[in-house]
């Protein structure tokens, strides 16, 4: 298990975490899998209960993201936003966070990963995925490699946290 969630957050961190810090997560979230209740004794700290939608172990992965690499957002706008400021002031987008206030989901959704997935072409660009199941926000994605995106979806099945291409899924929500 701790293998798997190593890489699993190697590649959805995309360069933006060390080794050591993924290393740390992935232990941490492994022996949550493991033995909940031991968890929870060995870390008095943690504010986790069974009312919560997720498993612990995905619920320690997904709250140890850092927000340059865990994106949670009320709205696109907002979204997209953290998406720029993740990737610091030399970077160039095409599309301006306001650009989307006055759109359809669907729209917004479609103009960032357009956006997305022209950056960093050797790697297949960026593909935003929904993460987990959204706690506190109405949006809560990742950025990923386009080329890792079939990679990560087969270790978040292997732990059990969802995950699904985010315009993808908004596709289908919207036409049903």
């Amino acid at each position: 298990m701790k293998n798997t969630l190593v890489e699993l957050i190697s590649k959805i961190s995309s360069g933006c975490m060390g080794d050591e810090e993924i290393a740390k997560i992935a232990d941490e979230a492994a022996q949550a899998y493991a033995d909940q209740d031991a968890f929870l004794a060995a870390n008095p700290d943690i504010n986790y209960d069974d009312t919560y939608p997720i498993a612990l172990g995905e619920w320690v992965v997904i709250g140890s993201l850092p927000e340059t690499v865990l994106f949670q957002a009320d709205t696109y706008v907002d979204l997209f936003t953290q998406i720029v400021a993740s990737f610091g002031p030399g970077v160039p987008f095409n599309i301006k966070p306001k650009q989307l206030a006055k759109t359809e989901a669907l729209t917004a959704l479609n103009r960032i990963q357009i956006q997305m997935g022209s950056m960093n072409p050797e790697n297949g660009g960026y593909v935003l995925l929904n993460l987990s199941q959204p706690l506190d926000d109405e949006l809560q994605m990742v950025l990923v490699y386009g080329n890792d995106v079939p990679r990560v979806l087969a270790l978040c099945a292997e732990v059990g946290i969802s995950a699904a291409p985010a315009l993808e899924a908004l596709k289908v929500a919207v036409h049903v």
